[in-house]
């Protein structure tokens, strides 16, 4: 199964093509070739560590709810 994650950009290298990412105080680097004018502090999504979508901020928030959610129920499961 594939999930793309949707992150903020922190930074983006002077070369425009990479750049570091982060959702909940994990950092990733990140391609970002595959977007129009990323800009620091844009939310990507984000798959196999390219930037494939730009989300406005209040989908992005919506969004990364929905993954702790996600992540607080599979950490509690005991199976």
């Amino acid at each position: 199964m594939c999930l793309a994650v949707p992150m903020k950009i922190l930074s983006i290298k002077p070369d425009g093509t990479t750049g570091v990412a982060e959702f909940d105080g994990v950092k990733r680097d990140v391609n970002l070739t595959l977007i129009d004018n990323p800009c620091i502090g844009d939310y990507v999504i984000i798959h196999a560590g390219f930037a494939i979508e730009k989300f406005n901020v209040e989908e992005a928030e919506k969004q990364l709810e929905l993954f702790r959610e996600l992540a607080e129920t599979v950490s509690g499961r005991n199976d």
